[in-house]
């Protein structure tokens, strides 16, 4: 039993192919929004989803089946073993088999692996079908299903083939989180610590006051920080939407962290990755004196009480350096972190 009940919050986003923008919805029980979301010309959906959301993904099918002529499903693997051509090939099957046309609509439930696959799979079917992002992790809700990006990985590197595309909406259901195990939720973690680094004072001092409240997603702290994370994309997004410039910020720690991420062959949690990227990141910041000792120190502490780690051993180092040179966010040979 949650502690705090309130109506859905509706943060708006600007930008992308649809001139109207979209509205990340974020609350408890929100999923029951999907339809409204989807809206009444859709004629088929086709529902991504992994093993371990299965259940939800079921019940949601039976409430879309009472307004839809046909709704399938496509189960695919859990985290970025999601994120390979072989699998969104597999979505492409399903689709042509199942004659899906422009006004139909693609239903992702996930991670953030699964609202990356879902997206790229929605944005190449008939180059661009509608689509809706249900996330069901921290690190989707606050981030991956935010903003339009999708993408898919390669042997080379992450999410080097991609898009940006806009979905119709982005359901943020705080319930689906309650049964995730604790470490899922503190990894996702290190993307919310992200925002309150770069723009948001205000998620840290909620971090700071009780991680353990802030963490739990039966309180009313966890909502707001997932609200102020939201947001924070949301306005940076509406601003830059193709990454043209600000929206870089949100890359913060994610130079080394998708290095890390390749050189573990993807077995590590991409919020754990981005936390050791965010504390490099800093200390670089500190050896170029734009950031203080202060500042260093407080990603430090914010970090560790989320139990993630700072570092990384140095042995691997040049494996990191050739992976990140081919990292999409490098200019002209330069590597930025």
């Amino acid at each position: 039993m949650n502690e705090h009940a309130q109506g859905p919050i509706r943060i708006p986003v600007n930008g992308g192919e649809r001139a109207g923008g979209y509205d990340v919805v974020v609350g408890r029980g929100v999923i029951d929004l999907t339809r409204e979301a989807l809206g009444e010309r859709v004629n088929k959906v086709l529902i991504v989803h992994t093993p371990t959301v299965g259940r939800v993904a079921d019940d949601l099918r039976a409430t879309l089946q009472e307004r839809y002529e046909q709704v399938l499903m496509a189960e695919v693997p859990d985290a970025e073993a999601a994120k390979r051509v072989e699998v969104a090939a597999f979505c492409w099957q399903i689709l042509g088999q199942a004659d899906f046309t422009r006004t139909d609509a693609i239903v992702g439930i996930g991670g953030g692996a699964v609202t990356d696959l879902a997206g790229f799979v929605a944005a190449t079917w008939l180059r661009g079908v509608r689509l809706v992002q249900i996330p069901t992790t921290v690190l989707g809700m606050v981030d991956a299903a935010v903003g339009g990006k999708t993408g898919i990985n390669t042997s080379e590197g992450k999410n080097l083939v991609g898009s940006f595309y806009a979905p119709q909406a982005v359901i943020c259901d705080i319930d689906l989180l309650e049964t995730l195990p604790k470490n899922e939720i503190l990894a996702g973690f290190a993307e919310v610590a992200k925002y309150g680094f770069i723009a948001e004072p205000e998620i840290l001092e909620i971090l700071e006051r009780d991680v353990d409240r802030a963490t739990d997603p039966t309180t009313p702290e966890f909502l707001r920080l997932v609200e102020l994370s939201v947001g924070v994309k949301a306005r940076v997004v509406s601003e830059d939407f193709r990454e043209d410039g600000l929206r870089e910020i949100l890359n913060y720690g994610h130079t080394l962290g998708h290095a890390i991420e390749h050189a573990e062959r993807y077995q590590w949690r991409h919020g754990v990755a981005v936390a050791i990227g965010m504390m490099y990141a800093a200390e670089l910041g500190r050896m170029a004196g734009s950031l203080s000792d202060e500042a260093v120190e407080r990603h430090r502490r914010v970090l560790s009480s989320l139990g993630l780690p700072l570092t990384y051993p140095a042995g691997r180092w040049p494996s990191l350096i050739a992976t990140m040179q081919r990292d999409k966010k490098a200019r002209a040979g330069m590597l930025r972190f």
